[in-house]
Order: C-alpha cells, then sequence, then structure tokens
C-alpha cells in the first residue's frame, strides 16, 4: 500500500477530502520521524514500536572490486510488531519479518 492508497481508503472512511486527510496522514508520519529523531519510543498498542536502534562500525567490502571498507557507527529505525498484528498477519498466512 501506498501513501497515496492510504490517504484515499482513510478519507473513504471518515468522509474528509483527500487533501485534510493527507495533512492528518502526514501529521502522524512527522510526528513518529520526530519523537526516533529525539531518541525516544513510539508505541502503538496492538500495533507495534518503532526505536532506534545503535548499529556498531564494521569491516565490510565493496561488492564491485572486493576491497575492505570501513562502515561507520549508525543509528537505525526499527520496528517491531505488536502481539495482535502478529497474529492477524499469522491468520491472514502472511509472513512479517
Amino acid at each position: 500500500m501506498t501513501k497515496a492508497e492510504l490517504v484515499e481508503k482513510v478519507a473513504n472512511q471518515i468522509k474528509l477530502t483527500k487533501k485534510q486527510t493527507e495533512i492528518i496522514v502526514n501529521t502522524v508520519f512527522q510526528s513518529i520521524t520526530n519523537s526516533l529523531a529525539e531518541g525516544e519510543k513510539v508505541e502503538l498498542r496492538g500495533f507495534g514500536s518503532f526505536r532506534i536502534r545503535e548499529r556498531n562500525s564494521r569491516v565490510g567490502r565493496n561488492p564491485k572490486s572486493g576491497e575492505k571498507v570501513e562502515v561507520p557507527a549508525k543509528k537505525v529505525p526499527f520496528f517491531k510488531a505488536g502481539k495482535e498484528l502478529r497474529a492477524l498477519v499469522d491468520e491472514k498466512g502472511l509472513e512479517i519479518s
């Protein structure tokens, strides 16, 4: 599902215009992004949680040349599905990683 499809689906359910709904969807996404950027965990009960994970620096390889490359430490966003979401996906026969 794309963001445009999400906006359309929500707009149809709550009887708002697509423009109004897009503002709401963007606000939700921006709030999650801002919280993660500040190092906060975002927990949506029944859906899952977003948090930041720290990746250590490591030595990698350039796939073209095979040359060793130093990969610096970094922070990456991580999503963990909640129990209810995992159960729902499992019922539908889909996989979630």
